[in-house]
């Protein structure tokens, strides 16, 4: 959900109205939005408030005009030359250091954002291997069932296996001749040659 520049401007403001310095992480926590989005608008804002509280500066009087019309005009222009070169001086350094803060906050921002995005990455990795392990846990007890039901099966086959090995030994049993009965000779036929 985008935000807009009034609610950030909302944001900061209230942030001001209960004594507090509104910064990044103050205005994401009122209105969401990315620090990339934020970063902006709150300089913006700021560069507002300072254009707010500079002073007013006012024109040389009339009356102080025409009592020192050739001199104090002169000089006003002298200081006001010398101010306005000193001004712009230090609004050119004053520029260069803002440029290198918002170079700095903005990599700052990207960073942070970066970071929140990892962040995710490995909230997502982090539930994926949990609903790994999980599945492998469910696997791992159906092969245990699976293994118990193969091992009783294989009780009972040698269950069934034992039976037919004690049938099988009635039967030989049965047809292994004894002492008791009469052996019969068999006549052997003489084996054919091959002409």
């Amino acid at each position: 959900m985008a935000i807009s520049r009034e609610e950030i401007f909302a944001a900061a403001d209230a942030l001001v109205a209960a004594g507090e310095r509104p910064t990044l992480e103050g205005i994401r926590k009122k209105t969401g939005g990315s620090y990339t989005t934020i970063s902006p608008i709150l300089n913006e804002w700021k560069a507002r408030q300072a254009v707010q509280g500079a002073p007013v500066r006012e024109p040389i009087p009339q009356v102080v005009q025409d009592k020192l019309r050739e001199v104090g005009g002169e000089i006003w222009r002298v200081a006001s030359d010398l101010a306005n070169t000193r001004l712009a001086a230090e609004r050119e350094a004053l520029e260069k250091v803002r440029e290198e803060i918002e170079a700095e906050r903005t990599e700052a921002v990207e960073l942070a954002d970066r970071l929140n995005g990892e962040l995710e990455g490995l909230k997502a990795q982090v539930a994926t291997l949990e609903a790994s392990e999980a599945a492998a846990k469910d696997e791992a007890d159906c092969l245990r069932g699976e293994l118990s039901q193969v091992r009783e099966e294989a009780a009972g086959l040698r269950g069934k296996l034992e039976a037919s090995q004690e049938q099988i030994a009635v039967l030989l049993a049965k047809l292994t001749p004894t002492s008791e009965e009469p052996v019969h000779e068999t006549k052997e036929k003489p084996a054919r040659t091959k002409k």
